[in-house]
């Protein structure tokens, strides 16, 4: 049975106005993969290596699509010489957004949904996604201005997260996270000096976790437009996390509260 892409479910919504001119570049095996297993994804120029072509064979026959053939040097030239590339490059289209009424509508059933607070590193936007997609979140939201794009070495950090997690950009995050607070989503900020910890906060139902740039954490209208403060706690002095590992920590558990929180089914007659 074939699975349905998140992404072509999302309604129509606009592309990214601060994209700029010329396509999206994605690269490295695994990035290449996913956006090829991805049938909302548009497929453009597909560079490849003899073995980045054997190693994506798969999804080349799938998609039905040409690769033109390229020497590592090629790669190298076209994306910097100290790009990890992997023999791989795919020219193509930003995917489109969803609106932040289907998200909430998404993390009331399913998992939690990522607020990030001008996390501008890829790598760590990239690590967020790729956790994302292994626990089960609803969806990412990341501000149009102070985000990395969504390509190059984001997704390639995202490992295929970026295929599987919708990802909406907004312009005004405070007001973002009001509209959030309307349709139902409980908003938790992660903040070393909250004064519960995230255990002690419900996140079982319709959750956002909303995180800020590691050294300057949560702004101050973020701080405010959040429902809750929460600490992830520490065994020692040493409390600061990496900005994706607490979006990982914090990820597990709303996954492991909202498990709590369903009802285990009763034994029928005769069992026990």
């Amino acid at each position: 049975m074939k699975h349905k892409s998140p992404h072509q479910s999302r309604p129509p919504h606009s592309r990214r106005e601060d994209a700029k001119d010329g396509p999206v570049q994605l690269y490295g095996i695994h990035a290449v993969a996913a956006a090829l297993a991805n049938p909302a994804r548009v497929i453009g120029r597909l560079l490849l290596t003899d073995n980045a072509e054997n190693r994506l064979a798969t999804g080349i026959a799938q998609r039905a699509v040409k690769p033109q053939k390229v020497m590592p040097r090629e790669l190298d030239r076209l994306l910097g010489a100290d790009t990890v590339h992997q023999g791989a490059l795919l020219e193509t289209e930003d995917l489109e957004e969803p609106t932040l009424e289907t998200l909430a509508e998404a993390c009331a059933t399913a998992g939690p949904l990522i607020v990030l607070d001008q996390v501008t590193d890829p790598h760590n936007v990239g690590a967020i996604l790729r956790s994302a997609a292994v626990l089960g979140a609803s969806g990412l939201i990341m501000t149009r201005r102070h985000s990395p794009p969504l390509s190059g070495s984001l997704a390639k950090a995202a490992s295929g997260g970026l295929e599987v997690v919708p990802v909406a950009l907004i312009g005004n995050l405070a007001r973002a996270l009001a509209e959030l607070g309307e349709l139902g989503v409980q908003r938790i900020g992660l903040d070393g000096e909250g004064e519960r910890t995230i255990d002690d906060v419900g996140l079982s139902g319709a959750v956002a976790l909303v995180l800020g740039a590691e050294g300057k954490g949560l702004r101050r209208l973020t701080r405010e437009s959040c429902d809750a403060l929460a600490r992830i706690p520490s065994a020692s002095a040493f409390a600061s996390l990496n900005v994706s590992n607490a979006a990982a920590v914090a990820l597990y558990a709303a996954v492991q509260a909202r498990h709590s929180a369903i009802p285990s089914p009763r034994p029928s007659r005769g069992e026990g």
